[in-house]
C-alpha cells in the first residue's frame, strides 16, 4: 500500500514539474502571473517618457539639438509642483500622435499658467533602450517649446513623427 502511495506521490510531483517546465522554461524564467507588471513583462524593451526643462538661458540653436541623458541642457521642472501628475503628463506627451495646435495649447494650459513670465520651457521625450548587455542609453529629444508667445514644435523633427496621416 505504501508503495502505491509512493508511486502516486512521485507521479504528482512529476506532473507538477512538467507543468512548471512548460509554463516557465520557454519564457526564460518569467511566470505568467508576473507578466501584468511591466517591470517583469517589458524589461529590456525600449521606453519613452517625457519631462520639461527650463531652457530660458539657452539660444534656439542649442534648444533644438538632440542630446543624451549625460549632456542635456536646462533645469528639470517639477510638474507635481504645478498640480500635474507626472504619469499623466508623460502619457500625454509620449502617446499623442497628432500634435495639432489644440494639443500643443492643451499641453501649455496643463500647468495653469497664463504667462510664462519670459521663461522658455522645453518639453522633451526621453527615449531609453538597452545598449549592450548591461547598460541603458537615453536620448533626450526636444519636442515642444512653451513660451509667452505660444508653442513651437521642434523644426528638426520629420512631420510624419508628430502628425498622423489619414489612411484611405
Amino acid at each position: 500500500m505504501k508503495e502505491i502511495e509512493s508511486k502516486r506521490g512521485m507521479k504528482v510531483i512529476g506532473v507538477i514539474l512538467i507543468v512548471y517546465a512548460i509554463l516557465v522554461a520557454p519564457h526564460e524564467g518569467e511566470f505568467w502571473p508576473f507578466s501584468i507588471y511591466p517591470m517583469f513583462s517589458q524589461a529590456g524593451n525600449p521606453w519613452t517618457r517625457a519631462m520639461i526643462l527650463d531652457v530660458t538661458d539657452y539660444n534656439e540653436e542649442e534648444i533644438w539639438q538632440q542630446r543624451t541623458i549625460d549632456n542635456f541642457i536646462g533645469d528639470p521642472v517639477s510638474v507635481r509642483s504645478y498640480g500635474v501628475d507626472a504619469i499623466d503628463f508623460a502619457n500625454f506627451v509620449s502617446k499623442t500622435s497628432n500634435w495639432t495646435q489644440e494639443r500643443r495649447e492643451a499641453l501649455r494650459s496643463m500647468f495653469g499658467l497664463n504667462t510664462f513670465n519670459e521663461k522658455k520651457w522645453l518639453v522633451v521625450k526621453a527615449k531609453g533602450h538597452l545598449a549592450g548587455q548591461d547598460s541603458v542609453a537615453v536620448d533626450i529629444i526636444p519636442w515642444v517649446l512653451l513660451t509667452d508667445e505660444g508653442t513651437e514644435l521642434n523644426p528638426n523633427i520629420n512631420p510624419s513623427e508628430y502628425m498622423e496621416v489619414d489612411k484611405p
